[in-house]
C-alpha cells in the first residue's frame, strides 16, 4: 500500500466535524430542553411542597383546636356560688346554687380585687374550690322581660277609654315628666297603678299605648312567670326585676294577670301556695320597703280584683286603682269606627245599629266583629264588606260568647 492510499483526504476530515459539530448541537439542544422541563419540574415541587407545608400547618392548628375542645369537654362542670365573706389563708366561705354554705380555698391565680363578698364565682365539682370569678347577670327571665321595640298601639287606638287614659296619664306619665311639681307641694307621686276589668275591656291595650308613648324604659311579664318551683326562686325574680327597672330608670314595670301572685294568703296551704305567698311578699317589700322606687312606675292588670291580697291593694302600694268597665254606647260606638276606619263598607252597614246590638260587648268582641265582617265578605270576593256579612259576623260572635260565658266561673263584672 502506497503513501498516497493512506492519507485522508480534506474533504472527508471537513464532513467528519460537521457531523461532529451536528451531533454535539443537537445533544447541547436536547439537554437545554431537558433542563428547563427539570427546571419547571422542580418549580411545581417547591410550588406543591409550600401548599402542603401550609395545609399541614393548617391541620395542625385544627387538630389542637380540637383537642382542646375535646378536653374541655371531657372536664366536669362547675358549681355557681357567691362569695359570703373572705377569710385569711386565701380561704372564702361561698353559697352554692342549692344554698349550702362551704368553707373552701382560693385560686392565688384569681385577682384579689374581683374576690368580695356577693362576687358570683364557678367552684370545682369536686373540691368546691373557687377557681374562676364570673360577672354579675341577671335571670334570663328577666332580662327577656325589656321591651326592645316600642309597641304601635297608641292612645288613638282606643276607644270608649279617655277618663281611663287621663288617670294613668297623671299617675305613670306625669311623675315621671315632672317629679318636681310633686316635691313643691310635699306629696310622693303614685308609685303603682292597677288596672282592674273584665276580659277584652284593654287593660293590656292600656299598658301597650303608655310604653309606645314615654320613652322610658318598658319591662313587662306575666305573674305566673313568677311563681317557681324552688324555694325562694321567684322572691329572687322579684329582686331582680325591680333592681334592674332602677338601674335602667326611669322605668315601668307592667305586670299582666297578677292575681296568680297575689291571691288572698290562706292558713292552710300547700308548699307550692306558700313559696307563691313568699313571692307575693317579696313584691310588697319592693313597692313599699326601704328602698325607694324613685323613678320606677308599676302597672298591674288583673280582671280578678276580688281575690286579690289586700295588702297588695292598700294606698302606698297600687295607689290608684283604675276599673276598665265594658263599654257603654259611647264607647262601642268609639271602637267601631276605629276598627271600621281602614274598611271599605256599602252604604248599608250603619254603625248604629252595630252599636245597638252590640249591648255587653266587650272591647275584644267589638273588634272580633269588625275582623268577622271583613273576613265574610273577603270569603264571598267583595271589595267591600256589606249588612250580611256584618249580621253574620254578629251571630258569630254571639253564639262565642254564650259559649264563653257557659265556662265562666262568675258573672262578676254584670
Amino acid at each position: 500500500m502506497t503513501a498516497d492510499s493512506d492519507a485522508i483526504s480534506p474533504r472527508d476530515d471537513d464532513s467528519s466535524k460537521h457531523k461532529i459539530g451536528e451531533i454535539a448541537e443537537r445533544t447541547l439542544r436536547d439537554l437545554e430542553a431537558d433542563f428547563a422541563d427539570l427546571k419547571e419540574r422542580a418549580q411545581q415541587l417547591l410550588s406543591e411542597r409550600v401548599y402542603l407545608e401550609n395545609e399541614v400547618s393548617q391541620q395542625k392548628k385544627k387538630v389542637n383546636r380540637l383537642e382542646d375542645e375535646v378536653r374541655q369537654l371531657r372536664m366536669p362542670p362547675h358549681v355557681i356560688g357567691n362569695i359570703q365573706d373572705i377569710l385569711e389563708d386565701d380561704r372564702a366561705v361561698v353559697r352554692s346554687s342549692n344554698g349550702t354554705i362551704f368553707l373552701v380555698s382560693l385560686n392565688r391565680n384569681l385577682d384579689s380585687d374581683l374576690l368580695k363578698p356577693g362576687a358570683r364565682v364557678a367552684l370545682n365539682q369536686d373540691s368546691l374550690s373557687v377557681v374562676d370569678v364570673l360577672s354579675d347577670a341577671w335571670d334570663p327571665l328577666v332580662m327577656g322581660a325589656e321591651m326592645i321595640d316600642r309597641p304601635e298601639t297608641t292612645y288613638e287606638d282606643m276607644g270608649g277609654v279617655e277618663e281611663q287614659i287621663a288617670l294613668i296619664k297623671e299617675s305613670i306619665e306625669l311623675p315621671l315628666l315632672n317629679p318636681a311639681a310633686f316635691k313643691n307641694f310635699g306629696i310622693e307621686p303614685p308609685k303603682g297603678v292597677l288596672l282592674v276589668g273584665p276580659p277584652g275591656c284593654g287593660k293590656t291595650m292600656l299598658a301597650k299605648a303608655v310604653a309606645s308613648s314615654t320613652e322610658c324604659t318598658f319591662i313587662r311579664l306575666v305573674a305566673s312567670e313568677l311563681a317557681q318551683k324552688y324555694i325562694g326562686e321567684g322572691g329572687r325574680m322579684v329582686r331582680e326585676l325591680f333592681d334592674l327597672a332602677r338601674e335602667r330608670a326611669p322605668a315601668i314595670i307592667f305586670i299582666d294577670e297578677i292575681d296568680a301572685i297575689g291571691a288572698k294568703r290562706l292558713d292552710s296551704a300547700t308548699s307550692g301556695d306558700r313559696e307563691v305567698q313568699r313571692t307575693l311578699m317579696q313584691l310588697l317589700a319592693e313597692l313599699d320597703g326601704f328602698d325607694a322606687l324613685d323613678d320606677v312606675k308599676l302597672i298591674a292588670a288583673t280582671n280578678r280584683p276580688d281575690i286579690l291580697d289586700e295588702a297588695l291593694l292598700r294606698p302606698g302600694r297600687f295607689d290608684r286603682i283604675i276599673e276598665i268597665p265594658l263599654p257603654n254606647d259611647e264607647g262601642r260606638k268609639a271602637i267601631l269606627e276605629i276598627n271600621m276606619s281602614g274598611m271599605p263598607t256599602t252604604k248599608g252597614v250603619r254603625i248604629g245599629h252595630l252599636v245597638e246590638e252590640t249591648k255587653g260587648f266587650s272591647g275584644a268582641e267589638l273588634k272580633a266583629l269588625v275582623v268577622e265582617g271583613g273576613m265574610s265578605a273577603i270569603r264571598n270576593n267583595r271589595k267591600k264588606a256589606t249588612k250580611d256579612d256584618f249580621e253574620k259576623a254578629l251571630t258569630t260572635v254571639k253564639e262565642k260568647r254564650t259559649e264563653g260565658r257557659g265556662s265562666a266561673p262568675s258573672d262578676l263584672w254584670n
